[in-house]
């Protein structure tokens, strides 16, 4: 019974050292062993052993932190007053600068970036200021991650929620909107009419030229068909006068000179006061040769007249 007396307080005992000597470390942590407040090393996660009552690990959160810049107002280089609010993304690199060069790094952090917040849009107009987020994050980011490289923090991004100007401002700047976009409504009305106006000339020219180069086809087939119709007049007319000629020559050259001659000597007798004319019988011949010619011109001629008639 003595040894059980004795044996349930050593248990109770080595349980409790071994709750004070063993300690879990997080995944996402780091520890720091400190040896009678001296930094000793930095412990891995997981299951870790500390000298109770000599050693004391603290422990370091290693994920990113989001530092809230509160709401503040800052006076644009054009002077003009506006209220900025942004948000800061830490992340600890080295837990052993961050608990030991820093004694709060959320207000460090936080103080650091209004005033660097005040320089950066400082430096910019009002348009400038609302148009330049981008340029805006990123020289802020640059200035507080050098700044805080000696807290043992790296800084992720910076992001400007929102920068509003004062009210009469904002006022100004719908009334300058409307205005730009009823202009530009304006510009584009008269484009369209413009563009209207230029495909009606466009199309009347078009219209005019095919107009004209039809009454150009229309003259230049009258005018064929003239040429065709005098073509074949005056090849009718030739035939005519071949045929003529033929049928007054068949006979003998001497004899058909006498018949001429012997024709113009009986129309000087015509016109005389002769009531009655003699024609020797030899003129049979003759009036029956300009007879058959006469009805061969005759007949060219008619069939010229009915070519004449089809060209019309």
């Amino acid at each position: 019974m003595a040894f059980l007396g004795f044996l349930v307080p050593l248990i109770v005992l080595v349980a409790v050292f071994a709750g004070m000597a063993f300690k879990i470390v997080a995944q996402y942590e780091q520890g720091l062993i400190e040896l009678f407040g001296e930094y000793k090393r930095t412990t891995v996660p997981g299951l870790q052993f500390v000298m109770p009552f000599i050693e004391k690990i603290k422990r370091v959160d290693m994920r990113e932190i989001v530092v809230d810049v509160p709401p503040q107002e800052v006076i644009t280089r054009d002077n003009v007053v506006v209220t900025v609010d942004a948000v800061v993304y830490y992340q600890a690199v080295d837990p052993k600068s961050l608990i030991y060069n820093v004694q709060n790094f959320v207000l460090a952090a936080t103080k650091l970036a209004q005033t660097n917040l005040r320089n950066v849009i400082g430096d910019l107009s009002l348009d400038e200021a609302l148009t330049s987020r981008d340029v805006i994050n990123t020289q802020l980011r640059d200035i507080l991650d050098e700044a805080t490289d000696v807290w043992g923090t790296k800084v992720v991004r910076v992001e400007i929620q929102r920068i509003d100007p004062p009210a009469d401002v904002t006022q100004a700047m719908h009334r300058q909107m409307k205005a730009e976009r009823d202009r530009r409504a304006i510009v584009t009305e008269a484009e369209g009419e413009k563009s209207s106006q230029i495909l009606k000339a466009e199309g009347f020219k078009a219209a005019r030229i095919l107009e004209a180069q039809g009454q150009a086809g229309a003259i230049e087939a009258v005018a064929d068909a003239e040429a065709y119709q005098k073509r074949v007049v005056a090849e009718g007319e030739a035939l005519a006068i071949t045929q003529v000629y033929a049928a007054i020559h068949e006979g003998d050259p001497t004899e058909d000179l006498i018949k001429i001659k012997y024709l113009e000597a009986l129309q000087g007798v015509a016109n005389g006061k002769a009531s009655k004319i003699f024609l020797p019988m030899e003129m049979g011949g003759m009036l029956g040769a300009l007879g058959a010619a006469g009805e061969i011109l005759k007949d060219t001629m008619h069939g010229s007249d009915m070519h004449e008639s089809d060209g019309s």
